[in-house]
């Protein structure tokens, strides 16, 4: 059981019977009355986010995040399956449960699975991948203002935008947090 005083950027607790974690906490004494715990929690398995306030002795149990690596296989449809490595058990979930985590992911690459209490609710896919610019317009000299940029689909159909020295059949280093272009190869 943690305490409302002891939260800290990152955990995860259970209140209601949901599953949150906390995004930003701050412990507020004001002149008059008692101190308080002013928090704003992200909803693990819907993604919403709630700002509540607690007394610092209101307790909650800590949920407990499963992270387990797995190997993306293949998409069939609104299926994605997914094996691990170890036991080569295989699993599928729905394209609800994925979001656009794998916009990024090529095949056969490893990803990390959450899950809480077995159920999985998120897909991680690595910080930073190599991918192919399978299709891009030519950028064209004296249009290198400042940062210029220009659109590009990547092998795994993602939209990004990248500087106009990049050409199609480039391999690019992105970085699936952001989206954003990080250096050409």
């Amino acid at each position: 059981m943690i305490s409302a005083g002891d939260f800290r950027n990152g955990l995860t607790v259970e209140i209601e019977g949901a599953v949150y974690q906390i995004i930003e906490f701050q412990h507020v004494k004001p002149g008059k009355g008692a101190a308080f715990v002013r928090t704003k929690l992200k909803n693990i398995k819907s993604s919403g986010v709630v700002e509540k306030t607690f007394r610092p002795t209101e307790k909650f149990p800590q949920a407990h995040i499963e992270r387990s690596d797995m190997q993306y296989l293949y998409s069939d449809g609104d299926l994605y399956h997914f094996m691990d490595v170890e036991t080569y058990d295989q699993i599928a979930l729905g394209k609800d449960a994925i979001g656009d985590s794998l916009k990024f992911v090529k095949e056969n690459e490893m990803v990390k699975m959450l899950s809480h209490n077995k159920e999985v609710f998120a897909i991680e896919p690595p910080i930073t991948v190599e991918l192919e610019v399978t299709e891009t317009e030519p950028g064209f000299k004296g249009d290198t203002a400042q940062g210029a940029t220009k659109p590009a689909i990547v092998e795994t159909g993602a939209q990004i935008l990248v500087p106009l020295f990049v050409e199609q059949g480039n391999k690019v280093i992105i970085d699936t947090r952001t989206g954003e272009y990080l250096k050409r190869i």
